[in-house]
């Protein structure tokens, strides 16, 4: 059985002792009655991974001797998600879901339709996000947390569409009107890849056309309509069969 990740972070080098305390180390020593002898896999969320073994257990923390420590190749090529902002009941499962799934860069945006408003507390939004981030990889035992930017309004996610097309990524919208399949986009070859999810209404025509005019491919990705919080795992899964990330 693979050891469980825990993260840290700054991972010591091989022959220090790592504590793990705060959340993670609550987590692994009461709620995972992780005990000594145990091994531990240590990640910063940057691609460091580290064999441990933990040496000493306490309540809420726990000291790790440190075994090695290898620096985790990054997935090719990788992939952003621009996700329009779900309603508050699953916003948070949707960055979950597409963290697992394998994302590297994820956009939160205030599309048109969004039933959710961020105008005022994008900061608190933004932080959310970045938490269910951080605590969704333990699961997928990942070594790259994916970083989560802050809210873009739809000026600033074309532009960002703009600069990808430029430098030679992929970007598929994902939309029931598409024309294009998304199984016969050139994902294999792609430099980059850039997935835009709209919200629960959809994206609205205008947003449709301005993202075509910067050079997204309007995309079906399958025979089912998804729930937005859900399309971006669905979609990173098909990636990973289309492209050398699996």
């Amino acid at each position: 059985m693979a050891a469980t990740v825990f993260y840290l972070d700054e991972v010591p080098e091989p022959g220090a002792v790592a504590v793990l305390d705060g959340p993670e180390g609550r987590h692994a020593a009461t709620v995972r009655r992780i005990r000594i002898g145990e091994p531990i896999t240590l990640s910063d969320g940057r691609g460091v991974l580290a064999e441990s073994e933990v040496v000493a257990a306490q309540r809420d923390r726990l000291e790790l001797a440190v075994r090695n420590r290898v620096l985790a190749a990054p997935q090719a090529p990788p992939v952003t998600v621009v996700q329009a902002l779900p309603k508050s009941d699953r916003s948070e499962l949707a960055v979950e879901l597409m963290t697992e799934a394998g994302a590297d860069t994820i956009i939160p945006w205030q599309a048109a339709r969004c039933v959710a408003n961020w105008e005022g507390k994008a900061a608190k939004g933004v932080d959310k996000w970045r938490a269910a981030a951080r605590t969704a990889p333990p699961q997928s035992r990942r070594a790259y947390i994916p970083a989560v930017a802050d809210l873009h309004h739809t000026k600033a996610l074309l532009e960002v569409v703009r600069t990808a097309k430029a430098d030679g990524a992929v970007i598929a919208a994902l939309h029931e009107s598409g024309s294009a399949r998304f199984a016969e986009l050139p994902f294999a070859e792609a430099g980059a890849i850039v997935l835009v999810v709209g919200p629960e209404g959809g994206l609205d025509d205008a947003e449709l056309a301005a993202l075509a005019e910067a050079g997204a491919e309007v995309t079906l990705l399958g025979p089912t309509v998804l729930r937005t919080s859900t399309a971006a795992a669905v979609a990173l899964g098909a990636l990973g069969a289309l492209t050398p990330r699996w």
